[in-house]
């Protein structure tokens, strides 16, 4: 049986092995918002349990079996966070709150009726990738914001989700899912980056420019040029 808190460290191993960064104790307790040793004792849980392997000073790696179940919770999560903002109206940056209570708790069937209802999307509302029940993830090639090339028109695919705060800012500059940019400029050592705002979706605009920050900048995804 695998329960809600075992389903929680899942995850929270899965993104920090997604991101490349090392699953250490202490980078899953201040992801979970825990005590690390609490972190410990649920690691040698599910090392028992065959979930993950549980290295002393070094960390947690998922075996097959726990990356499985991370999948099928990550599946759950975003399927509804897309059927809320899709069909209940749900603000973006409020439905991963609402996500994370309802990701433990709907069955199996709702779930899949949750996906057939969606049309089987590949991505949830802030372009994170929906896994299929098989556990395959659609193919992204993404860069961040900050890293992309002068005068290259893209598209945002996916903003972190983390920080509600962030999404809304994001989206009062128009540096949403679907929109086509281009960075006009750069300031040196970590300053803003200037943006054009092209269109929104297939929606042509009157393009705005827009001062972006370095966090923000790294927070935004778009599509390899």
């Amino acid at each position: 049986m695998v329960t809600r808190a075992v389903e929680d460290y899942l995850k929270a191993i899965y993104k920090l092995q997604q991101a490349g960064a090392p699953a250490t104790t202490n980078a899953i307790a201040d992801s979970m918002g825990l005590r690390a040793a609490s972190v410990t004792a649920m690691l040698k849980h599910l090392t028992k349990q065959g979930m993950a392997v549980y290295t002393p000073y070094r960390g947690a790696a998922l075996t097959e079996q726990g990356q499985t179940a991370a999948l099928r919770t990550i599946r759950r999560h975003r399927l509804i966070e897309l059927y809320l903002h899709q069909h209940l109206g749900v603000p973006w940056d409020r439905v991963h709150d609402e996500a994370e209570r309802l990701e433990h708790v709907i069955s199996p069937y709702l779930e899949e009726r949750i996906d057939a209802a969606l049309g089987h999307p590949q991505f949830d509302p802030h372009g994170d990738p929906i896994p299929t029940s098989t556990g395959v993830l659609p193919v992204q090639d993404l860069v961040p914001l900050a890293e992309l090339p002068l005068n290259t028109p893209s598209v945002v695919r996916r903003i972190s989700d983390d920080n509600p705060d962030l999404l809304r800012y994001v989206a009062s500059l128009g540096l949403v899912p679907d929109a086509t940019i281009r960075v006009t400029a750069r300031s040196p050592f970590d300053g803003p980056i200037f943006v054009e705002v092209i269109a929104q979706g297939e929606t042509e605009t009157t393009p705005t420019q827009q001062v972006v920050g370095a966090e923000v900048a790294r927070n935004v995804y778009v599509s390899r040029p």
